[in-house]
């Protein structure tokens, strides 16, 4: 894509109650319908994201790009769950998702979690701060080396063993 048909850099900014419509169509976009048969579904079944950890990206009235975070315990420690974590393809290869969930890490270490753990690819999600968590353990079928933590406080990390639960 040359310069001059690159998307413009959207603006980045909390979800708001009023954003949910629009962020499940861009979820449903991105993953299909498949997404509901994974995993991390069953730890956001019937529960409602953090919306003051969770971010979203705008290209004026247009929704480009979306992260939610949950809350969750990894055994008895607290710690937040990404994702998904959506952007229209036209926007992709461009940092908005990187963006997004450094944003969504910041919202969290201020809201005082020591950890995020999510499901995810290491090519992308390693140059972010995550690494494989072989202690986590995410409830129903998944490739464990997709379990993915970042340490938000030193050390936080190495404390996470367990099952991880919705909080």
């Amino acid at each position: 894509m040359s310069l001059a048909t690159q998307p413009a850099s959207p603006s980045l900014t909390r979800e708001r109650p009023q954003d949910a419509d629009a962020v499940e169509r861009l979820v449903l976009r991105a993953f299909g319908p498949g997404r509901f048969a994974k995993a991390a579904e069953r730890l956001r079944e019937g529960r409602s994201p953090r919306l003051d950890l969770s971010m979203t990206a705008w290209d004026g009235r247009e929704l480009v790009g979306s992260v939610r975070q949950w809350t969750v315990r990894v055994g008895e420690t607290p710690a937040i769950f990404l994702g998904p974590i959506a952007v229209e393809e036209s926007y992709r290869s461009h940092g908005v998702g990187a963006a997004l969930v450094e944003l969504a890490c910041a919202a969290a270490s201020d809201a005082g979690y020591g950890a995020i753990v999510l499901v995810g690819d290491v090519p992308f999600f390693g140059p972010l701060g995550f690494a494989p968590a072989p202690g986590v353990v995410m409830p129903g079928p998944v490739d464990q080396g997709r379990v993915l933590a970042r340490a938000l406080t030193p050390g936080a990390q190495a404390g996470l063993q367990g099952l991880v639960v919705a909080a």
